[in-house]
């Protein structure tokens, strides 16, 4: 019988081993995950993974083994390890060819440096712990990315007209792990196409593993192609897998299909520089365009009906003719005929459409360049045109509209009726062709005088000699002449008022006299004279300004004879009666007569006498009795 310390232990034994199998990725910190059964693990192909299986709970020694079981169950041993202590002591025994081989780390994980395809297996880790043993199994499953998505178009021309599905283009997703999947898209819709073969649409499928162990999908899409096909655009799209429960996706470039379809229906018109109601001018080129909707493109045929006859002009496969310098004989009938054998007996394959040359001939004048009528006359102008479409007339002189048809009525005309009258055709529906044609009306008559009366520069009258400029206008037919009653005027120029009208001027000084006679202009030609005289009214004489001026210089005058009468009395020294009045060389009663001593010089005596010979006996010559 066994002992009950014994039985304890036994039943104690198998809750002391766990086993932890655990995933991670190099380099880095691995994540832990403890399991008691099976795990999966997935890993990126080329990334480290290391399986980690751990006996948990206080052992002084235990053993694991790590073994791969392929899929008919058989196990090989790779690798063990045992615990002595505090360390681990482990050992490969068999990598089964793998580069690199296993390894085991100091902590008993099995570690495989870049996962592979061929390392998709059950790795199975056996812990033995005493009498007790425990294992779990890890299933690693490894993901690749496959390559670019590359698709083929067919390059033919695929035709609408069969009526069965023909290929449209493969799509190739290239080494990948696990098998992506592929799908069609149209115009960014994606195509719901069956596997089974039909008339309308289908694609096919297939499969390669290859020598690497990665593995390529090629997809075929078959559809029956519409006309709507010619424009759309498609592409295909490859998901595949990743770790975690994600997914990737790679788009390949779009394409476009040539599709072969029959002509339906046929585009003819006038091409520039027609108008909306398809007229084209005289000698312009003129370009006709032809354009059917099938493809290829087939023939054009294009043709004038004359007498109900198809007169063939040109053949060719753009669809383009030219009539260069087109002329009022080729208007008619013009059509464009495609020849498609492929299109159906109901589709329409012929347009015409109508050429209408507009054209205008140079307009005519019932009168010459130049019309001369008398003042106060009237007449009629006829302006004569031909054309087509009908154009329209219209009447203007100097840009203002007189009137719109072939006649022109002037009654009473005056000399502003004169200048350039304009008749102009033009044509509503061709808006560029227009012709004119213009004629001079000239006026004949006496002339008009139009003088500009000039006002004082100051107050209301004019006064003796202010400056005055007259001005003298003129106008008639002959261009008349000018001419003033004094000198100084000048030649006559056009005047700033136009109209024919022409000026002078004389600039002269106001005097009483000019005012009493006035100035006079006057203006002549063949048919007769005018003439205008100038008046300025009452002058004002300047008298009172020039008296005052003689009075202002004789009082300047005056005070300058006083200074110096003053300085002369200033240098008679020792005469008491300078400035008085008295009695020439004798001194008044009264007064002691001056002496002389012998010693003075007689010119000083002179000097001081005021002789101007040296004494007083010339009486009068000298300054002494002088103020």
């Amino acid at each position: 019988m066994e002992p009950r310390d014994g039985r304890a232990r036994a039943r104690r034994a198998p809750w002391l081993l766990v086993l932890a199998l655990l995933l991670g990725a190099h380099p880095g910190a691995q994540a832990e995950e403890p399991l008691s059964g099976s795990s999966l693990v997935e890993v990126m192909k080329g990334e480290p993974v290391a399986l980690n299986c751990t006996a948990l709970g206080a052992h002084d020694h235990f053993a694991l083994e790590w073994f791969l079981a392929d899929r008919s169950g058989v196990r090989h041993h790779l690798a063990s390890a045992e615990l002595q202590g505090s360390e681990v002591q482990g050992q490969v025994h068999d990598s089964r060819g793998r580069r690199p081989p296993y390894q085991l780390d100091s902590r008993g994980r099995l570690v495989l440096t870049e996962a592979q395809v061929g390392d998709e297996q059950n790795y199975v880790c056996v812990v033995r712990a005493g009498a007790a043993s425990t294992e779990a199994t890890t299933q690693l499953r490894m993901f690749a990315k496959p390559e670019a998505t590359e698709v083929l178009p067919n390059k033919g021309i695929l035709s609408v007209v069969d009526d069965f599905a023909q290929e449209i283009a493969t799509c190739n997703s290239r080494n990948g792990n696990p098998v992506p999947e592929i799908t069609w898209y149209r115009n960014g819709e994606p195509l719901r196409m069956p596997m089974e073969v039909n008339a309308e649409g289908y694609m096919t499928s297939r499969t390669i593993r290859e020598a690497s162990g990665l593995q390529s999908l090629i997809s075929t899409l078959y559809l029956r192609p519409r006309k709507a096909d010619q424009d759309a655009s498609f592409h295909c799209s490859v998901n595949y897998q990743l770790p975690t429960g994600r997914r990737g996706r790679l788009d390949s470039p779009a394409f476009h299909l040539s599709l072969h379809y029959p002509t339906e229906n046929v585009d003819f018109w006038v091409g520039s520089p027609s108008t909306t109601e398809g007229w084209v001018r005289e000698g312009d080129s003129v370009q006709l365009f032809c354009r059917g909707d099938g493809n290829p493109s087939v023939e054009y045929i294009f043709f004038r009906l004359q007498d109900k006859q198809e007169d063939v002009l040109k053949t060719n496969l753009e669809g383009n003719l030219t009539l260069e310098g087109v002329q009022r004989g080729q208007s008619g009938t013009y059509g464009c005929r495609v020849e498609d054998y492929d299109a159906a007996e109901d589709a329409v394959l012929s347009k015409t459409a109508e050429l209408r040359v507009a054209y205008l001939d140079p307009l005519e004048l019932s009168t010459g360049e130049e019309l001369s009528l008398y003042l106060g006359n009237s007449t009629t102008v006829n302006c004569s045109v031909q054309g087509l479409p009908t154009p329209a007339l219209r009447w203007t002189k100097d840009f203002v509209p007189l009137g719109n048809g072939p006649t022109l009525s002037l009654s009473s005309i005056t000399f502003d009726s004169a200048g350039t009258y304009v008749c102009e055709a033009s044509m509503p529906t061709v808006p560029l062709l227009s012709r004119t044609q213009s004629f001079k009306l000239l006026v004949q008559g006496p002339p008009q005088l139009s003088p500009e009366e000039p006002q004082p520069q100051t107050g209301d009258s004019w006064r003796e000699g202010e400056e005055v400029r007259l001005v003298c206008s003129a106008r008639g037919y002959p261009e008349p002449k000018l001419s003033w009653s004094q000198l100084g005027g000048s030649p006559a120029e056009p005047a700033l008022r136009g109209q024919g009208w022409v000026s002078s001027s004389l600039t002269l000084k106001v005097t009483s006299a000019l005012s009493r006679e006035g100035i006079s202009c006057e203006a002549s030609n063949t048919h007769g004279k005018k003439q205008h005289v100038f008046h300025f009214g009452s002058v004002a004489p300047q008298t009172a300004q020039a008296g005052v001026a003689v009075m202002a210089v004789a009082v300047s005058v005056g005070l300058l004879l006083l200074v110096v009468a003053a300085f002369y009395c200033m240098r008679r020294k020792g005469r008491s009666s300078c400035c008085q009045q008295g009695e020439k060389g004798a001194p008044p009663p009264g007064e002691p007569q001056l002496s002389h001593s012998g010693s003075e010089r007689p010119e000083q005596t002179g000097l001081l006498m005021g002789g101007a010979s040296g004494g007083t006996r010339h009486g009068s010559g000298g300054f002494g009795d002088e103020c």
